[in-house]
């Protein structure tokens, strides 16, 4: 009898996996279209989307790989070899999470502009031709680049393994490269070598700005209008005198960029994948270069490097916040037209968006070093036509350092580990129970007493 009950009750059951398989199956679907309510933990390196794998689908079909995109940066695929590229690990995939191709891209070609704006920054007086394209791409290129930084602190809360994480992925890294710069620059300038991680050089302070801005991630959630309170910040920052340790002037005055990443949520950002975002984003892109163009003979650079107050620009407080104000809303433009021009697909160079730390921290050495040979000098000697050849090279320079192999022989020092004298040991079952119990019998003790 047992046995023909089990023979009745088979069928039953395996209808009831295949039930549950279809349920899991919608279930898994409908993740892409949930509302963002809660959002999913450890978010660091970029918007994590949920998918639904063929394995928890219940599918034996493998998924299609979708082809890369031809068109923008297609030109470059024939330059280099896709395993170059790649690595060894798919760019869509990272710890089996997949990575938001748009945000990937859009990382990518900012750091690609970092590159190219640092290498016309020693010659951008010199050389009249170069400052209107040096205005404005420091329009927007920073404060997106710290918008994004702030975008992807979004979960952060300060919990232990966080903050062992950005210690070892940002404060270690500071500390390394600002001694490698400081040896750059006795080797390049001949000065005494001078370690100093209270006084960033060069491109350093970015490093502090993000330990810094990440470490108040949790407060911008604890306060009443956020974004408007950074906005203050930032303003006072200009109108006193903060000193130049641990470059507080220029991290307090790109605060409101960081908030506001904090603060946006990819529903914001999905109306800027559209085609009909993209139709005005060209438009509105070259109209602020002809602006900049306007704007270059009337105003100096300093107005977008934000590290310096009033009184060193020689402006009265009122002119400085008015204009502090304009470029808020300008970059904020600029910043959303340049959104809506990335491709919102994955390409052969998408996988660049996660190594965005190798060209960053790298491209000022290769600079600093052809400013310490002379290069620049050559550069303002032959005239505007000489910055074309440093420009193609800065870019270069920025995808070549985003490669796998750069990024296999470097990451020891660009993404250490934490050392292991550093991390606390986990606490043993037996130290958990011997805690506990002796807890219990001290509560029992103070009831008896």
């Amino acid at each position: 009898m047992e046995i023909a009950d089990r023979a009745r009750t088979a069928p039953r059951t395996a209808y009831t996996a295949a039930e549950q398989a279809s349920r899991d199956t919608a279930a898994g679907l409908a993740v892409q279209e949930k509302p963002e309510g809660r959002e999913m933990p450890n978010l660091q390196e970029a918007e994590l989307r949920s998918t639904a794998s063929p394995e928890a689908a219940g599918s034996v079909h493998p998924p299609r790989r979708k082809p890369p995109e031809t068109g923008r940066l297609s030109f470059l695929a024939k330059l280099v070899p896709s395993r170059v590229l790649s690595g060894s690990t798919a760019s869509a995939v990272v710890d089996g999470r997949s990575r938001d191709p748009f945000l990937d891209n859009a990382k990518f070609l900012l750091v690609v502009l970092v590159a190219v704006g640092h290498s016309w920054g020693p010659v951008v007086e010199a050389v009249p031709a170069v400052k209107p394209f040096y205005l404005f791409v420091y329009a927007f290129h920073m404060p997106l680049f710290v918008t994004l930084c702030g975008y992807f602190s979004r979960n952060f809360q300060g919990r232990p393994d966080q903050i062992r994480r950005l210690v070892a992925g940002v404060l270690l890294p500071y500390l390394a490269f600002e001694a490698i710069y400081s040896a750059m620059y006795v080797v390049c300038f001949g000065e005494e070598f001078a370690w100093t991680p209270t006084s960033p050089r060069y491109l350093c302070w970015f490093l502090v700005g993000l330990f810094l801005w990440r470490l108040t991630a949790p407060l911008w959630s604890a306060v009443r209008f956020p974004l408007a309170f950074a906005v203050a910040i930032s303003l006072v920052a200009g109108l006193t005198d903060v000193g130049g340790e641990l470059a507080l002037c220029k991290v307090l005055m790109f605060l409101p960029w960081f908030v506001l990443g904090l603060r946006l949520r990819s529903a914001q950002l999905r109306p800027l994948r559209n085609r009909a975002s993209r139709r005005w984003a060209l438009p509105v892109l070259v109209g602020a270069l002809v602006g900049a163009y306007w704007a270059a003979p009337r105003v100096t650079t300093q107005w977008l490097l934000m590290q310096q107050s009033y009184e060193q620009i020689g402006v009265a407080p009122e002119v400085y916040l008015g204009m502090r104000v304009v470029l808020f809303a300008v970059g904020l433009v600029l910043c959303a037209a340049f959104l809506a021009a990335v491709p919102a697909v994955h390409t052969r160079f998408t996988a660049f968006g996660a190594r965005t730390m190798y060209p960053f921290l790298l491209h000022g050495l290769l600079i600093k070093t052809f400013e310490g040979l002379g290069g620049y000098e050559l550069v303002v000697e032959w005239g505007a036509l000489a910055m074309v050849p440093v420009t193609l090279l800065a870019g270069a320079a920025a995808v070549g350092l985003s490669t796998a192999p750069v990024c296999r022989c470097l990451r020891p020092l660009i993404e250490p580990r934490l050392p292991g004298f550093l991390t606390p040991r986990p606490r043993t079952s037996t130290q958990r129970t011997g805690t506990g119990a002796g807890a219990r019998s001290s509560a029992a003790g103070a009831n008896v007493g």
